[in-house]
């Protein structure tokens, strides 16, 4: 399955490249968990199911233009895939171009997302996905 789940994910992120932001949401599990970076399982910080995700997102979009997103290595770890990330936006009030790579875990539970969670740092992510060196 694991495979499988990197083609999944892989797939969301090529969508995601050519602005189709709405990718992936019919692999979500209806109770979906996503924990942006610098964020801890608590009220604020989780975002629960796809309506969370999407308050988030456009909360987040809201102070970009011109953003984008690409994935630039996928790494298999059981029922998670790891990320390695790169955004670009330019700033909407300042202008200023923003460029910043992270990692992101996608854990599943069969074929179906169950958890998004971001990390600054590689190994973090890694540990996160039971990957620790």
């Amino acid at each position: 399955m694991s495979q499988e789940n990197v083609e999944i994910v892989r797939a969301i992120y090529d969508e995601w490249g050519r602005g189709n932001l709405r990718a992936g949401v019919a692999h979500f599990d209806p109770r979906v968990m996503f924990i942006p970076i610098g964020g801890v399982p608590d009220t604020k910080n989780l975002y629960l199911g796809v309506e969370g995700i999407g308050e988030f997102m456009r909360a987040w979009l809201r102070a970009w233009t011109d953003f984008s997103i690409a994935a630039e290595e996928f790494t298999e770890a059981g029922d998670s895939v790891v990320v390695a990330q790169r955004q670009w936006a330019e700033g909407k009030a300042s202008g200023a171009p923003v460029e910043m790579g992270f990692f992101a875990v996608w854990t599943f539970r069969g074929r179906a997302v169950i958890r998004i969670e971001h990390f600054k740092d590689r190994a973090e992510a890694l540990e996160a996905a039971g990957l620790s060196k």
